[in-house]
This record gives structure tokens, sequence and C-alpha cells, in this order.
């Protein structure tokens, strides 16, 4: 079993690290690139597993996909909704699979859809259930197969209203929203619920970077058909690689600076973590590139992570080293991610000697010092990056790095050039 242990090492008091482009960002422009009318450019992409599978899968649609850099890429679009079917593989990446659907719905023809177990186990009901709303054929037709594999039998979006649960995932809504400029009629789409809302507006700005016309609510959207038109799309750096780098600063009382980054202007819900680790005495400036230093003393806090919930594993492995304790809520969406991660950030804490209290959505992390262990990462990428911060300050072995290929695959290589020792060994 391959593992990569982490050491703790001194840090230079300022330095530099540039993180790949945003995963959210970069299969939402793949795809709009995929099926629109001309040929589009993404700059600056993030190049990982997730992003390989939504290239593959808009080519599989007919998209003609050229690359001279490989953070770059020259999209000839379809021009529309997909048609003739076909077979599509998401492997893991869970917004491929969430975009995807619904976009096979607007279009034409028997779409096979299908993925690695780990995407198998989480849910799609509230989205299957809109799309069968909206006039499609979902096989198998059993209400209570609520995932992949699955067969989409489109024939067209039919639009209107519809409402639909977006407390699983607000991905369902994206994928919905996406889908529909490519429908027969205006969509008015109302949320009953809805978690991680601020990537509802990167869904909205990426659309609305392609041509295509939606008004976002408090709670719903209003989408008009008409298709997307070629863009030249630039990937900003991607707020949750970037979180790691900020908390690794926060622990080591050092100062990050991430170029291209930019708080006052991003989409990102994710960069809410920055007001959280201010909150724990942090300090945060924008001059050209977002800049954090880490305190003397790290404060414990009480916050809802319910709009970043992709970051608040950071913030747990950060939470040992803070004076008082610290409470995280609103994170009960997580436990259907690629683990369970409210119960894998608790265990993992706890295997390192961290006093720690779960409830179904929240955690409570109690100052202490982490012992040497070593940990799985539970086939999960954030995971694996999240326990790195506690790297800083103790001696742990991490199971399964490879995991990291999902959204970052340079991760523990930058890691290693900010600072901390990273050595890998095979078992």
């Amino acid at each position: 079993m391959p593992l990569v242990r982490l050491e703790p090492a001194a840090l230079p008091s300022r330095w530099e690290v540039r993180v790949p482009g945003s995963k959210s960002l970069t299969n939402r422009a793949l795809l709009l690139a995929g099926v629109a009318d001309g040929c589009s450019t993404v700059e600056n992409g993030l190049v990982a597993e997730d992003t390989t599978v939504m290239l593959d899968a808009i080519q599989a649609l007919g998209a003609r996909v050229d690359s001279d850099d490989a953070d770059e890429w020259r999209i000839t679009g379809i021009g529309g909704p997909p048609t003739g079917g076909g077979r599509i593989w998401c492997d893991m990446a869970g917004t491929a699979a969430r975009f995807l659907v619904p976009m096979v719905a607007a279009g034409s023809g028997s779409f096979a859809i299908d993925a690695h177990p780990q995407l198998r186990r989480r849910p799609l009901g509230p989205l299957l259930d809109a799309l069968r709303q909206q006039g499609a054929v979902i096989e198998p037709a059993d209400r209570d197969h609520d995932g992949i594999p699955l067969t989409v039998v489109a024939d067209g979006l039919r639009g209107g209203l519809l409402e639909v649960d977006g407390s699983i995932s607000s991905q369902f809504i994206s994928g919905l929203l996406m889908a529909a400029v490519l429908g027969r009629s205006d969509l008015q789409l109302r949320f009953t619920s809805v978690v991680s809302r601020p990537y509802l507006e990167l869904t909205r700005a990426t659309m609305a970077a392609f041509g295509a016309s939606i008004e976002l609510t408090r709670d719903g959207a209003e989408v008009s058909v008409g298709g997307y038109r070629a863009a030249d799309y630039a990937v900003e750096p991607d707020a949750s690689t970037a979180s790691y780098f900020l908390a690794l600063a926060a622990a080591t009382g050092t100062t990050c600076r991430i170029p291209g980054l930019d708080r006052t202007t991003s989409g990102q819900g994710d960069l809410e973590l920055v007001r959280f680790l201010e909150a724990m005495g942090c300090t945060a400036n924008q001059s050209g590139a977002l800049e954090l230093s880490g305190p003397r003393v790290l404060g414990g806090i009480e916050v809802d992570m319910g709009n970043s919930s992709d970051v608040f594993m950071t913030l747990a492995c950060l939470a040992p080293f803070a004076s008082g304790p610290t409470t995280i809520e609103g994170v009960h969406h997580a436990r259907v991610k690629e683990s369970d991660r409210v119960a894998a950030t608790a265990e993992n804490l706890r295997r390192l000697g961290i006093r720690i209290e779960e409830g179904t959505d929240s955690l409570r992390i109690y100052p202490g010092t982490p012992r040497p262990a070593r940990l799985p990462t539970y086939d999960d990428h954030r995971i694996a990056m999240a326990f790195s911060v506690l790297g800083a300050r103790s001696s742990i072995a991490l199971e399964h790095p490879e995991v990291v290929n999902k959204s970052c695959p340079s991760f523990f290589e930058l890691w290693r050039a900010v600072g901390p020792t990273v050595a890998f060994e095979a078992r």
C-alpha cells in the first residue's frame, strides 16, 4: 500500500504557491463549450482525473478538443443538445455525473451512464425526479434506484415550472440550470432547499460567459431557452485547493501568497474560509494576490459551513492547534460526498488523539497535540489534502496519497515546495 509521510519542518516566514485552476469552473466551462456553437478556448483549466472525465465525455457527445498546452483547450462544440445516444463513463467525478445526466436529457437518443463504485453510492434521486417531471425517461424506472448506473432515454426537456430539492447537493440544481437553456421552453425553477448555494452563482456566471440568459433569485431561478455561443474562458485558481495552503500558513504563523485568487471578485464559496481564519486570529489582505498570515496563537470559533462544506475538513484539521474548542455546523450533506466526510474526519482526528464530538451535521473539536499516526484517506482526495495540514505540526502517514489525483495531482509536490517534509513509500 502506498504511503506518504509528512514531517514538521520550518517554513520561510513568507512564501508563495500557485494552485491549479478551479475544478468546479473547469468542468462547467468544458461542458458548456462542448454544447456551444463555435470554437471556444478554455485557459488555465485544471488537469486532473475529474476534468479528464469531462473532456472524454464531451468528445463522446461529438465535441472536438484540441490542445497545445496541458491546461488550455480549444473546443469545437456540437452547437446544441446532444443527439444520437452513446455511452458515458463518469469514473468518480460527481460534477461530471450531475451535469451530464441533465444535459443528455435535453437531447435525443439513449445515453448509458456508468461510474466507479464510489460514485455509484452517491444518490441522484432529486435530480432524476426532476428530469422525469421534465419528460425524460430514466431506466431502470424503479424509483428506489436513485443513482448510477442508469440510462437516459432523451427526447428533450419541456421547461415550465419545476420544484427541486437541493438539500443533498447544489450540483443537482446547477445541472438542471445548464441543461434548461437547451430545453423546449423557458424554465421556472423553484428550490425547496439548497446547500452550498454559492456554487449556483458560479453556474450562473459561467452560463453568462457562454451567452445564456438566467436570473437567479433567493429561492429559485428563471432560465430562457436559446443556446450557448463559443467563448474564451479563463479559469481562476481553485479556492478549495488553496484552502490547505492557507491553513498551513495559519498553523505555522507564516504568510502565504496565492497569485490569481481574489476574494473580492471571486464567486467561489470556499473562500468563505478566509473569513473564518480571520476570526481565528489570522490577517488577510488582497494586493494583487490573496495573502494570509497566521497569528502567534489561534483562537477557537463556532461557524456554520453549509455554504463551504468542501473545506470544513480544512478548518477541522486546523482546530486542534487553537486555544479553545471549535464547532463546525451545517455539514450534514458532506456525509454523501466521496466519503462520509463528517465521520471520516472525526475518526481520523480520534486516531491522532484529538478529543472530538460528532453530531449529525456538526463537529466540535478540542485543542490538543496530535500524536504520530497512520491515517486512511477513505478514497477521498479532500481527506488526504486536509489532513496534510496536521503534518505541519506532527508526524503523520497518509495511505493512498494518489487519491489527490482527482482534483490536484501536483498537491504533494506543491506541499513539499513550500517547506514541509514529504516522503513517499511503497508498502
